[in-house]
């Protein structure tokens, strides 16, 4: 798998896995009802199966220990934003301030935050 298309799918698993329990802990989403509603309707989470969290976890693991850099167990919200620049970065190969898919399948080796293989 490419270095690219690793580093995307790690992340599409680490933050589609958490997503689920970042809707839960929001509560449902309060809207007006109708009139003639008998209360509202409730929201239904899909959760991904759970071979797919596991699966992701070994890679998101290592994922967050590359953005924890000052190796505290914890990526702060400026880590986390700090990585993802430097991705984001590295990936903008015109440096047009877009990603697009010449620029997300460009063969180039390792990452901006370095650890990659």
């Amino acid at each position: 798998m490419k270095p690219q298309t690793k580093i995307f799918a790690i992340m599409a698993i680490a933050v589609l896995s958490t997503l689920p329990l970042a809707v839960r802990a929001a509560g449902p989403r309060q809207t007006a009802a109708p009139a003639n509603a008998a209360g509202p309707a409730q929201p239904q989470v899909q959760l991904p199966p759970p071979e797919y969290i596991q699966a992701g976890e070994t890679d998101a693991k290592h994922l967050l220990l590359l953005m924890d850099t000052d190796k505290n167990g914890k990526v702060s919200k400026a880590e986390f934003m700090a990585y993802m620049e430097a991705e984001f970065e590295r990936l903008d190969v015109n440096h047009d301030g877009e990603l697009d898919v010449k620029e997300l399948t460009h063969r180039k080796t390792g990452s901006a935050a370095g650890g990659h293989r």
